[in-house]
């Protein structure tokens, strides 16, 4: 289904959009707040853009740089050309290992390999850690947001999943004792787990280490009990030195949820005696896109967020209206370098306010490669036929005078009756303004001829 008729669906409750709306709103409130509580937060924004940039014009170097520390750590590197190398990668490990259930902590790039159905085939059981990849994964659902995947949930609603999977009693809404039956339900798959994994918010080039950033601390509980830990990465995490972190620590929480920062920053450098550590690192199109000068700096997001919580069209219609694993704006740049074809309406979902570019943390240019997305998409056939047939009528007009000056007559006398008639979706929901009695051209005539005659200039 097409980016509209999901989003139909989800203003059929018009009530839930609106709380939607409102509650991606506040967060976006807070992120404001806290960027206004950072006097350099400006000169943070160029200096993480700047390194990004840096970063991606050197990225072979600095990868290979990463696996060589890395290893001499006693990290085991691996690298996947695809999500399907992935999560053979992934399931050969836990193979190894006899391992039959992993405690996996938030990662989108196993959401986007698929990675929990894959190994779910191959008989391992997969327990999402953070509550709300949780929460979804027991209604078998994926995130609609990447950093709060249960947004759209209300508290009843996440009372009946517990009421359902884990037994709580029927009608459950306070959030207290919601959060302390879903820390006793995961608390016994953190002791009775055979390995874990973890996503990777940075890797640092200079030390072969990783960051993974939480706030409920359930990746630590995973890495520190398993004995195997496996990170799983998109090559574009990686970061030059340690200083950078800093950087990127001081943006992150504050765009994504507007904290000063997330609860738990782990750095990881080395397995601990005994434990296996492996860290896969996943290309699956981001060379692709690496390519593709007008695109590559969306390669720089870190994966904040704070796109989606400012988005005008994300927040009315929701994260399932989406066709990519990653929703909102930066989703609608990153999908369809995977596939025109099948997510060639996401760049059209947008005002292409820009609201996105002027929150972004890293100063990605999201509206702007929205815009290019259109064009090189319609260019290539993959839009509506409709769109594209009012398009070329639109330019057949525009480049005649005479054709655009009837064009206006014609739609300032059926104006009224377009309406009446609701007969597009714009107008089912919005009235048109009132048509105006005559065209700028013909007041300016009608003005041009009313002067008086100029005097004659003295001799």
């Amino acid at each position: 289904m097409s980016h509209a008729a999901n989003a139909h669906d989800f203003l059929r409750d018009p009530a839930r959009a609106a709380w939607h709306d409102q509650t991606l709103w506040m967060v976006r409130v807070k992120r404001d707040r806290q960027a206004a509580k950072v006097p350099d937060w400006e000169a943070l924004r160029e200096a993480a853009s700047q390194i990004k940039e840096h970063t991606l014009s050197r990225l072979a170097e600095y990868l290979e740089e990463f696996e060589s520390r890395a290893a001499a750590n006693g990290i085991q590197v691996h690298w996947a050309a695809d999500g399907e190398e992935h999560n053979r990668i992934v399931h050969g490990i836990l193979a190894r290992h006899g391992v039959r259930k992993l405690v996996k902590s938030k990662s989108m790039l196993t959401e986007e390999c698929h990675l929990n159905r894959h190994l779910e085939e191959h008989g391992i059981e997969v327990i999402d850690t953070d509550l709300g990849e949780r929460i979804v994964q027991l209604q078998r659902k994926p995130p609609s947001h990447i950093v709060m995947p249960a947004i759209h949930l209300k508290r009843a609603e996440v009372g009946e999943v517990f009421h359902e999977h884990l037994g709580t009693p029927r009608g459950l809404d306070d959030a207290q004792e919601l959060t302390e039956a879903a820390r006793q339900h995961l608390r016994r798959q953190f002791l009775t787990a055979d390995a874990a994994l973890t996503g990777v918010n940075f890797a640092v080039a200079e030390t072969g280490g990783f960051v993974v950033c939480t706030n409920e601390g359930n990746a630590d509980m995973g890495a520190h009990l398993a004995p195997v830990h496996i990170a799983c990465m998109g090559i574009e995490k990686i970061i030059p030195k340690q200083e950078h972190l800093g950087v990127f620590l001081r943006l992150l929480a504050r765009s994504a949820t507007g904290q000063p920062s997330t609860v738990f920053s782990s750095h990881f450098y080395k397995p601990r005696p005994g434990q296996e550590m492996h860290i896969v690192l996943v290309d699956n199109g981001r060379s692709r896109q690496l390519g593709r000068e007008d695109y590559r700096r969306s390669l720089a997001c870190i994966r904040c967020a704070a796109c989606f919580n400012t988005c005008p069209v994300y927040r009315r219609s929701g994260g399932y209206s989406y066709s990519y694993f990653i929703a909102g704006p930066i989703g609608s740049i990153l999908a369809p370098n995977v596939d025109k074809a099948a997510h060639g309406d996401m760049p059209f979902a947008s005002t292409l306010c820009g609201s996105c570019s002027a929150v972004c943390p890293v100063k990605i240019d999201i509206h702007t490669q929205l815009l290019k997305w259109r064009q090189e998409i319609t260019a290539e056939g993959h839009a509506p036929w409709w769109k594209t047939l009012a398009m070329r009528v639109t330019g057949l007009v525009l480049k005649r005078p005479a054709l655009y000056a009837l064009a206006g007559r014609l739609a300032r006398h059926f104006l009224p009756l377009v309406n009446l008639l609701k007969l597009d979706p714009w107008t089912r929901s919005r009235a048109l303004p009132e048509a105006p009695g005559q065209s700028f051209r013909e007041w300016l005539a009608e003005t041009e001829r009313a002067k008086p005659p100029a005097k004659n200039p003295p001799p």
